[in-house]
């Protein structure tokens, strides 16, 4: 019988995760730092990722010291037309982070819209979040308002709905609804649960329909709303734990705050508010298809008056003397 006592695991984390969570690189990026060279721990040059770290290693980056890990942060953007979502383009094409405002920190896309699309794309500077996010166990619902060429009949979509299968490869069931027909386009809402590569396109096509336009409205509970092309907006510390469940997410942090004498900037140069929470779809919905979406109720409504029936009522204005009482 033998008397070897099971080993403990390695303390610490992963160097490429405790990369990540500094915002540095996503995993595979900071993989790839690693086995060029390019991470010292406590003075020495690593070439493998295999190597678990604890907070009192000292590692280096490019021989500059690796910044303390910030609390995970998530923000909407909405990305316009025409860029690319990666940090280095071989076709030398203009890229999502090379025309983010100014004063973000290092952030990671969860997931990626295509050159031709537009709308909601999520950016973490944790690359943890990114990945939960992305996790198709998350289950999470991507509506997207999608324009088509042609005048489509309800009964068309039945095979997306059902579940297509391209050229081997297995598409899940999407919801589609026909929103409306204009002139020789009409608007559809799409959701899918899945982020196969150009998804939406080859299914249409594959029933005789070309998109010509494809903007996402929303990423599970977050949602573009009005946030306008090539701007930002933080999702709040709060909101973002209690839509995963994680508690680390805002536990012994302060809500974010600009650094004084920087706002963050839209392409083009003009300052931009840097705006927190998330917000019903609304003006960008309407521009794509003309459907006005579900509405979350207003601060206003969910405030308390103090009165049945939450109904305020006016004070009666108090008489005006005759000028005879002058």
């Amino acid at each position: 019988m033998s008397t070897d006592t099971p080993k403990e695991p390695p303390k610490g984390e992963r160097i490429a995760k405790r990369l990540s969570r500094a915002g540095v690189a996503s995993r595979r990026e900071a993989e790839r730092m690693i086995e060029a060279g390019r991470v010292a721990v406590n003075g020495k040059i690593i070439d493998s990722p295999a190597l678990n770290v604890t907070e009192r290693d000292r590692i280096t980056v490019d021989k500059a010291p690796l910044p303390e890990a910030e609390r995970p942060r998530l923000w909407l953007y909405h990305k316009p037309l025409g860029l690319v979502t990666t940090n280095a383009d071989e076709k030398d094409r203009a890229t999502v982070f090379d025309n983010l405002p100014e004063g973000l920190p290092r952030v990671m896309s969860v997931g990626r819209l295509d050159i031709n699309s537009e709308g909601l794309l999520l950016l973490t500077n944790d690359g943890g979040l990114k990945r939960k996010l992305e996790l198709p166990s998350t289950g999470w619902m991507r509506k997207y308002r999608v324009r088509v060429k042609g005048t489509p009949k309800d009964e068309d979509f039945t095979p997306l709905r059902k579940g297509l299968v391209l050229e081997g490869e297995r598409f899940q069931p999407m919801t589609v609804s026909l929103d409306r027909q204009q002139g020789a386009n009409a608007w559809l809402t799409v959701g899918l649960r899945e982020g196969k590569n150009r998804e939406i396109r080859r299914a249409m096509m594959a029933i005789g329909l070309d998109v010509n336009r494809l903007l996402r409205i929303s990423y599970g509970p977050f949602r573009l709303g009005d946030v306008k092309a090539g701007e930002v907006e933080e999702i709040k510390g709060r909101i973002l734990a209690d839509q995963l469940g994680l508690d680390e997410l805002v536990e012994g942090h302060a809500e974010a705050k600009p650094k004084s004498g920087r706002q963050l900037r839209k392409p083009g140069g003009k300052p931009m508010a840097a705006r927190s929470g998330t917000k019903p779809d609304t003006r960008s919905d309407r521009r794509a298809g003309g459907q006005k979406p579900d509405r979350a109720p207003s601060k206003s409504a969910e405030r308390p008056t103090g009165k049945p029936g939450g109904l305020r009522k006016k004070r009666p204005s108090s008489p005006r003397p005759s000028p005879k009482s002058r």
